[in-house]
């Protein structure tokens, strides 16, 4: 039975996929975003164990919520799709229950067939794109974007639907130009439904002071609200469904 290092969980999520979800925050992750808000759950000792049948014994309790809402379960982090096995086991359990199930993942896999029993379980993925230009993504994440470019790939040649995530930073991915090319990029891949766009925030920075590590942006990153206006205007003429977050 496979077990899993989790971080918190929230029970009647409104913001990580449709509906009222079950938020499960895993720990782990491999890229270190400049402007991640949850870097307690990169690589911190602190972390709770619990097998895929626990989870979904709690997970359950809350059904008549998810069936009332169109709801279900979201695997966040963290990077979920690091604990591939749980996920496999726990989604075939919620999918005989009748639970819709989500990813919510940065994309970075290190090897796909490691992952595709969780994937071919899963309902739904929300899929980061930190950003097209691989020197910029490398500067944002540690990583290149190679890996997540590929996986988005991957689900939409297995038909999964995707909702894409865009954090908007000021001077590196809130600008028009960049944006139109992000939504003629996507218009490529017939399985994005959606695009959630996230104005970039500083609610983060403060775990990062308690953890001890250097933050690199400040608060000239914020967006104005006319480039939030632009930003959804972009994505709708593409298209997309487009929320701002």
């Amino acid at each position: 039975m496979a077990s899993a290092k989790i971080h918190s969980v929230e029970t009647l999520g409104a913001l990580d996929g449709p509906g009222i979800r079950y938020v499960l925050f895993m720990k782990g992750c491999p890229l270190r975003c400049a402007f991640c808000h949850n870097p307690d759950t990169w690589a911190s000792p602190q972390f709770s164990s619990r097998s895929a049948a626990e989870v979904a014994a709690d997970v359950l309790r809350y059904k008549e919520f998810f069936d009332a809402s169109g709801g279900g379960f979201t695997a966040s982090g963290g990077e979920p799709l690091l604990q591939p096995l749980f996920l496999e086991e726990l989604f075939g359990i919620l999918k005989r229950e009748g639970v819709s199930t989500a990813v919510d993942t940065c994309g970075y896999v290190e090897n796909i067939s490691d992952v595709r029993g969780a994937v071919e379980l899963a309902d739904l993925f929300l899929l980061d794109i930190k950003h097209l230009d691989d020197a910029v993504h490398r500067r944002l994440t540690g990583k290149s974007n190679g890996r997540v470019l590929e996986f988005l790939g991957f689900l939409d040649k297995l038909g999964k639907e995707i909702h894409i995530r865009v954090v908007l930073i000021n001077d590196i991915s809130a600008d028009r130009a960049y944006l139109e090319l992000l939504a003629s990029f996507l218009k490529k891949y017939p399985s994005v439904s959606r695009v959630d766009l996230l104005p970039y925030h500083t609610l983060g920075v403060r775990k990062w002071r308690a953890l001890g590590l250097p933050y690199r942006l400040d608060s000239s990153a914020e967006i104005s609200d006319v480039q939030r206006l632009h930003a959804v205007e972009i994505f709708r003429d593409a298209g997309f469904e487009t929320t701002v977050q």
